[in-house]
């Protein structure tokens, strides 16, 4: 039987744990070691970057983890493939090799192009999400490090598995358990407990790195190396495969995955076996990524402390429209939240104070510049009792805006550019098939006689995860047992969600059955107004957004809460 091949993920976003290679190199036998550096922000960070040096446009710190991780690499004979190269992959490509020079690495390196669009006019960035093709041709041709452009998460796993293992296009089923085992490798250690809603009792102080052990048929393994921090457990693999997905078709440009085949199990300690997974041909079409600048955002934080908190923030918005109004710059748009972190006989100032956050947006920076910092720091001896801000307001800063479009695959070139040179034109997949959703599985048989129920969290019978998707936001939710499924499956519909949580009241909640991993996924349409960058919102990627209904309080069973194979949750 052929060896599965051992790769290991060292970073899940740009600005992860530094010392994550030298860590993943030396702690445990890798063949191969990616890292995932890019994300819808990260994009026009990256463009912004480009703008000041067209030089650039690429993650250095991948350069900097470089200058020790080539020497390692190369004794252990680990390949790395990154996406780090973002806009630039070629100039990336070069540094590296200037590096590698410098230090006296004999390192063949190749790298993938082809992402980058015609930028429409007002736009800063426009990438296609290309698959693992050109990956896989450059590790064929022989390279040890492959870096990328704007490739799917999954790409960074499918592109070494289908060279290691000689899959082609039609490899449907192989190739989808590899986007899976990508699928939970790409975000580092959220696979190996961190973000993770059953956090208590595991040593987390410090997680080690997913590892996935790629079998021929596309199965795997997650993992990691012995001796680091953290767990892989059913719970850790199946709060990622919820994360940032939907329902149970999972499309890329290599294969489109089914979710709703994924079979999990423990293989021993910190070891969890995927299996299972059937692929289909993947839609005619790519995503594609485009950053703008959307404006010009300014924030200020004011603290109300003690008694009279709602009449102080009714007293200091009205002075501050009042102000705005006199000043002739009104913003196009003026948010006010309050947040009642204050408590009665509080026994410290802080914790007697609340929160009130202001945020104004426009398309001209003086309208959210002098004149608002101008007219918060002018109410500071006119205003309530208690007067002071958490931090002094600024001049304005830009915000994005995230757009994604859909593009024919046959329209974006896909290039492998080879160690030795040579430019390897890479033809998107003859087979293609439109995607649709998946007719709905019935519901689990509803528990026979529940009993009496009592008021407690949702987080005592169920984890959740939670993220982006550009405007979107996505809600994982799993039960821990199958009783706990049961229930949670007639219990959790898209009314009670709203219920639960308000401010998705008004928006379009669509909910997806994903009975082998007893889970519901909710995608909720336009929370994050136009995406990350836009920080339309206090938790502007949704990341807490599954805690914070985990701690929404509804009926359950007592049954359930008695017999719950899960950590108590406290409120």
């Amino acid at each position: 039987m052929t060896a599965p091949l051992r790769i290991g993920n060292a970073s899940g976003f740009y600005g992860d744990r530094f010392d994550a290679v030298r860590e993943m190199l030396t702690g445990g036998p890798l063949d191969v070691l990616t890292g995932d550096y890019l994300a819808e922000l990260t994009m026009l960070i990256l463009g912004r970057s480009r703008l000041k040096d067209p030089t650039r446009g690429y993650a250095t710190t991948f350069l900097r983890q470089l200058e020790e991780g080539l020497g390692l690499a190369h004794e252990r004979g680990v390949r790395i493939v990154a996406n780090a190269g973002g806009l630039n992959p070629a100039g990336l490509a070069d540094t590296v090799r200037e590096l590698a020079a410098k230090v006296g690495v004999p390192v063949r390196v190749a790298h993938v192009e082809g992402d980058s669009l015609p930028v429409p006019e007002g736009f800063l960035t426009a990438n296609a999400y290309l698959g693992g093709a050109g990956i896989a041709a450059c590790l064929t041709a022989g390279a040890d490090i492959v870096v990328t452009g704007r490739v799917t998460d999954a790409a960074l796993v499918t592109g070494p598995a289908a060279a290691h293992f000689g899959w082609g296009p039609g490899d449907l089923d192989a190739l989808a358990g590899a986007v899976v085992a990508g699928h939970v490798l790409e975000c580092g250690t959220q696979a190996t407990g961190g973000n993770y809603s059953f956090f208590r009792g595991h040593d987390l102080r410090r997680p080690g790195f997913p590892v996935a052990e790629i079998h021929a048929d596309g199965s795997s393994v997650i993992t990691k190396h012995d001796g680091t921090g953290g767990v892989v457990d059913l719970g850790t693999v199946t709060a990622q495969l919820l994360y940032e997905t939907g329902g149970a078709r999972y499309a890329g440009p290599d294969v489109t995955a089914r979710l709703d085949t994924v079979r999990l199990d423990q293989d021993g300690p910190d070891r969890v076996r995927i299996s299972g997974v059937r692929g289909e041909a993947p839609p005619p079409t790519l995503k594609a990524g485009l950053n703008r600048l959307g404006g010009w955002r300014n924030e200020v934080v004011f603290v109300l402390t003690g008694l009279d908190i709602e009449a102080k923030a009714q007293l200091v918005r009205e002075q501050f429209t009042d102000a705005l109004a006199r000043s002739g710059a009104e913003p196009d748009e003026v948010r006010w939240e309050l947040s009642r972190t204050d408590r009665a006989d509080a026994a410290t100032e802080e914790s007697a104070s609340a929160l009130l956050r202001l945020v104004v947006r426009d398309r001209d920076q003086e309208a959210v510049g002098r004149a608002v910092s101008g007219a918060a720091i002018e109410l500071a001896l006119g205003s309530y009792p208690g007067f002071h801000v958490t931090a002094p307001p600024g001049k304005g800063a830009p915000y994005g805006v995230f757009e994604a479009r859909y593009v024919p695959a046959d329209e974006v070139p896909h290039i492998a550019v080879l160690p030795d040179g040579q430019r390897l034109s890479l033809a998107p997949p003859t087979t293609t098939r439109p995607l649709q959703d998946v007719a709905e599985p019935p519901l689990p048989a509803p528990l026979p006689d529940p009993g009496p129920t009592r008021s407690a969290p949702l987080g005592r019978i169920a984890g959740a995860r939670s993220g982006d998707k550009g405007g979107d936001a996505n809600v994982g939710v799993w039960a821990v047992d199958d009783d706990a499924w049961r229930w949670l499956a007639h219990e959790l519909t898209v009314e009670r969600f709203r219920e639960l949580l308000p401010e998705t009241a008004a928006l379009t909640v669509v909910r997806h059955l994903l009975p082998n991993l007893r889970a519901l996924n909710f995608t909720v349409h336009g929370l994050l107004g136009e995406g990350v960058a836009a920080q339309h919102r206090f938790d502007p990627q949704a990341k807490a957004v599954g805690e914070w209904l985990r701690s929404r309080h509804l009926p359950i069973p007592v049954s359930l809460l008695e017999t719950a194979h899960a950590p108590e949750a406290h409120a």
